[in-house]
């Protein structure tokens, strides 16, 4: 007798040794029932967070690179290093600052911890700013005290105090430079709720916070703990029990242990926060900081002008890869090579249907299936969003010969050929491009001249009164030149029967269209017949030329020597 092993039993007992996070005595949040309606205040960290993340970190062209970058989608704040804690960085922020590459309502940001030797070298990098954000932090979680610091709350509340006095009398010395303080109660997402609240509180009064001298507040999720709706009611508690809640911007600093930190983000905006540090891409420390991109595209796809400028997303891509030396990977939301690019056939399908019906429809709004924003919008061609393997279908090959080659395939044909792709696709177990396709096409229905193949024709003159058609036909078969003469109501009805009279083919039409391939002087024509044969097969051919007669009767020797094989 066979033993299974029940899922039980296969468990071991790893989980016992981890302890779910405590969720907040929120009862009544409200959260849950707003919507985001305005941008955040964006704050790129990338030439810190970001870039202290990298195995090589940048160099002075790359860190000139990105912070052109940054500059140029829009971003107003940028936090441009840790000039006390690298040569690198303090260097970038002289040359900026000395070079006048800050523009007018730029703000830069720099980071500190509240050490006074760092927080006095802080001070020489910035000097000569117009405008300065001073980022002091010291890390607050219960964890930490215990573990790093050895110190009581009080001890680091010490902390945080001591430094920003400094950074008070510090800004006071330089008055050409104003100076906007930020505190970061690092590890906040570990840290006592109601301890990062009094240690907020007691750097807002030391430095005087008032609502028209305003302190950030950046509660980060530094290790990123809890499922998203508990980070959210986190942030809510704490705006809803700070005492001076106008004199304080909250920010937030979500990083993506868990992987929701784009979720995490955009419930604590919900919940009540101001400002977002995060990085192009999410590039930062293990699993990263939040992705400004993502965060940003998705507050466009719902109707909110995001206030960053994302219109060129592979250059953007292209300036992050040679900055941080690290892919964006093909799938990245957004931004990935193939995230707007559907190889499913019934996906292909709907996406060729929904381009259609938003080419005749004049009311403005985005509706294309499985494509939730407009790849123009970020500067994105239609050329890659149906790809072709062995996944695909016949709505994907049909988008694909009409957007690249103007061939309009009839449905029923659209099924037949699919499955020539099919065969080719898993022949060679690749993806096929367009080129591909259309070889394809040609091969098994325009340039199929064997055993029948057209020279020339010609049509009798019929009096007023004739109702008959004749038409006289120079045709190839097996490598021998006959002329075959038939009769119709049409060039089609009489080739039908010159093939059948001449040359023993009996086929009979189903259904026959047409349409043009190209403008002015270049165009032509394509035609497709449906027919049956004796044996009761049902088959396409398809003949193009400039001439519409000529296309019509190349299309029934295309099905002619199909029907042949």
């Amino acid at each position: 007798m066979n033993h299974i092993a029940t899922p039980a039993a296969a468990t071991s007992a790893k989980h016992e040794k981890y302890v779910p996070f405590a969720p907040v005595k929120l009862t009544d949040r409200q959260w849950p029932n707003r919507t985001i309606e305005k941008a955040p205040v964006w704050c790129s960290v990338d030439l810190r967070d970001g870039n202290q993340a990298l195995i090589e970190p940048m160099g002075p062209d790359r860190k000139r690179a990105m912070f052109d970058a940054l500059l140029k989608m829009g971003f107003k704040e940028i936090e441009i290093g840790f000039p006390a804690a690298s040569q690198t960085d303090f260097d970038f922020c002289r040359e900026i600052i000395e070079g006048g590459k800050i523009p007018d309502g730029v703000t830069i940001q720099v980071l500190t911890q509240a050490r006074e030797e760092l927080i006095r070298r802080t001070f020489e990098g910035i000097k000569g700013a117009k405008r300065a954000i001073v980022h002091l932090y010291n890390s607050t979680s219960e964890l930490q005290r215990r573990v790093v610091f050895g110190l009581d709350r009080q001890g680091i509340v010490d902390i945080a105090v001591a430094g920003t006095k400094l950074i008070k009398q510090l800004a006071a010395e330089h008055p050409e430079t104003e100076i906007v303080l930020q505190y970061s109660p690092e590890s906040f997402t570990g840290t006592e709720l109601e301890f990062a609240l009094e240690i907020c509180e007691a750097v807002m009064e030391t430095w005087g916070a008032d609502a028209a001298n305003k302190v950030i507040l950046n509660l980060p999720a530094t290790v990123e703990m809890s499922t998203p709706n508990i980070h959210a009611d986190q942030i809510e508690w704490f705006c809803r029990n700070m005492k001076n809640r106008d004199a304080a911007i909250i920010s937030l600093h979500p990083h993506n242990d868990r992987g929701t930190g784009v979720a995490a983000a955009e419930l604590g905006m919900l919940a009540g926060a101001d400002r977002v540090e995060g990085t192009l891409f999410g590039n930062g420390e293990r699993t990263g900081n939040v992705d400004v991109i993502t965060l940003a595209l998705n507050l466009l796809t719902q109707g909110v002008d995001p206030e960053l400028r994302i219109d060129d997303i592979n250059e953007i891509v292209r300036v992050a890869e040679y900055c941080t030396q690290l892919p964006v990977h093909p799938r990245h939301p957004y931004a990935g090579e193939l995230v707007f690019t559907a190889f499913s056939g019934s996906h292909q399908d709907a996406i060729n249907k929904g381009l259609k019906a938003l080419a005749k429809s004049n009311h403005g709004t985005w509706e294309v299936p499985y494509l939730p924003i407009d790849p123009q919008d970020l500067g994105r061609s239609y050329e890659a969003v149906i790809r072709i393997n062995s996944q695909s279908g016949k709505g994907g090959i049909a988008y694909v010969l009409e957007k690249d080659y103007g061939i309009q395939i009839p449905r029923r044909l659209q099924i037949e050929f699919s499955k020539t792709v099919q065969r080719i696709a898993d022949e060679t177990g690749k993806e096929l491009a367009p080129a591909d396709i259309h070889n394809a096409f040609k091969a098994e229905y325009l340039d199929i001249d064997a055993p029948l193949a057209l020279i020339e024709h010609s049509t009798e003159p019929r009096g007023p009164n004739s109702g008959a058609r004749v038409l006289n036909v120079v045709v190839s078969r097996d490598g021998l030149v006959s002329t075959l003469k038939g009769s119709g109501k049409g060039p089609i009805d009489a080739f039908l029967d010159a093939l059948r009279q001449g040359a023993g083919i009996d086929l009979h039409v189903v259904d026959y269209r047409e349409h043009a391939v190209g403008e002015g002087e270049d165009a032509q024509a394509c035609a497709y017949v449906e027919v049956k044969t004796n044996d009761d097969r049902t088959l396409f051919g398809v003949g193009m030329d400039a001439d519409i007669v000529t296309a019509s009767l190349r299309a029934l020797v295309s099905a002619a020597n199909r029907a042949a094989r």
